[in-house]
């Protein structure tokens, strides 16, 4: 990939290049994930998304306090950007925050498998299948909840980085993500029962 900042040399720009380099770099696989979900798969937009987050990163270096989370601040950069470029498109949220905040007590309630009554049982049931089924399910799922599952499950991003990222209070971190891995349960369901994965849920 064409590294875009390398031709706008300026007096600072060896060692600012040496120090983005050092700190950013090592983020681009997963912020090009993050990039790759945000797009439903659609590796073109993924690579501009990229590039442009990059771009912007390294135009913004000076707003980065070198040492710090720079992986959280590089996919609110990402996130950022691919917004303003679906409003440009006309886009609208699929959900609000209400909507998802107002749901969740239901949600809990009806849980789709007897399994995820378990306290964290979202990895193991993940973990039973391969990659690409996965993300062929988080690519169906509406905008909020995919990118929200792709930043915890996929890069483990914690409570409080969600929040920096998604710039979303911490109840709705956990609202939203909660919602998001039900859906993405839900979706996978049906095949995991085909493959013995789970256990039917007994009817009372």
């Amino acid at each position: 990939m064409r590294l875009p900042w390398k031709n706008r040399p300026k007096p600072d720009a060896p060692m600012r290049s040496a120090v983005f380099a050092d700190e950013a770099l090592p983020h681009m696989e997963s912020v090009y994930r993050y990039s790759l979900r945000l797009a439903r798969g659609r590796e073109d937009q993924a690579d501009d998304l990229v590039q442009d987050t990059f771009l912007q990163a390294f135009r913004s270096w000076h707003t980065y306090t070198p040492g710090t989370n720079c992986r959280a601040w590089l996919f609110t950069i990402c996130r950022n950007l691919f917004l303003r470029a679906e409003e440009r498109r006309g886009r609208r949220p699929e959900v609000t925050d209400s909507d998802i905040d107002a749901d969740v007590e239901a949600m809990a309630a009806t849980a789709v498998f007897s399994e995820v009554a378990a306290a964290d049982p979202e990895q193991e049931f993940f973990g039973s299948f391969v990659d690409e089924q996965v993300m062929q399910a988080v690519d169906e799922l509406p905008d909020p909840f995919r990118e929200i599952v792709v930043l915890s499950d996929v890069e483990g991003l914690s409570y409080p980085e969600l929040s920096e990222v998604l710039g979303v209070p911490m109840g709705t971190v956990k609202s939203r993500l909660f919602r998001g891995r039900r859906m993405l349960q839900q979706s996978l369901y049906e095949y995991a029962l085909e493959m013995g994965y789970v256990r039917p849920r007994e009817r009372e």
